[in-house]
């Protein structure tokens, strides 16, 4: 029970700092979010906010992680899409007003600590990419350079089609992804 009270704030604290971003994720945001009693905070993250921050920035690693995981020995085309429709997915659920945590974190935070805990996730993420697409067919020095052309470009298309509160930016941004890896994969 205990365990699934701090998972609930976890998994509030992930969605808010995807949502409202790093300054507007306080306790009483996690708390109103997720229905978990007030001393509950300071029992499960009892040196403060940042290390219920940290919780959800490794949360949301494994998430992407975890739905990445369907695709393992598929097409380096497939590896892509899937992707792609993981930040597809964000953005139509919130109706364009979610986006990545971990951006979030990353971009707000001042605690070399946090900033370290978002470097580890995607440092974490790109490698997952690169060994995917690798197996899914391209060359290691590829595979490599396209998993972090995806992550970055699909980031900044998260943040473009947010801003404009539209999934055209991303939309795109995804086609044109999808053409470079078609090309990378000969498939083009």
């Amino acid at each position: 029970m205990a365990g699934d009270v701090r998972d609930r704030m976890v998994e509030g604290a992930m969605a808010l700092l995807a949502q409202r971003g790093l300054q507007a994720t306080s306790f009483s945001e996690v708390i109103a979010a997720t229905g978990a009693p007030r001393g509950s905070l300071y029992h499960h993250f009892p040196d403060g906010k940042d290390q219920l921050v940290a919780a959800a920035v490794d949360r949301a690693g494994a998430v992407l992680a975890d739905a990445l995981a369907s695709v393992a020995g598929a097409s380096a085309e497939a590896v892509a899409e899937r992707f792609l429709a993981i930040w597809r997915a964000v953005l139509t659920r919130s109706q364009c007003e979610a986006g990545c945590a971990v951006l979030a974190v990353t971009v707000a935070t001042d605690s070399a600590e946090l900033l370290s805990h978002a470097t580890v996730v995607f440092r974490a993420w790109h490698g997952l990419l690169a060994d995917l697409l690798r197996k899914g067919g391209l060359p290691p020095a590829r595979a490599r350079s396209l998993a972090m052309m995806l992550i970055a470009s699909a980031e900044g298309a998260v943040v473009l089609s947010r801003a404009d509160r539209s999934l055209e930016p991303f939309e795109t941004v995804a086609q044109q992804l999808m053409a470079q890896v078609r090309q990378a994969a000969g498939v083009a």
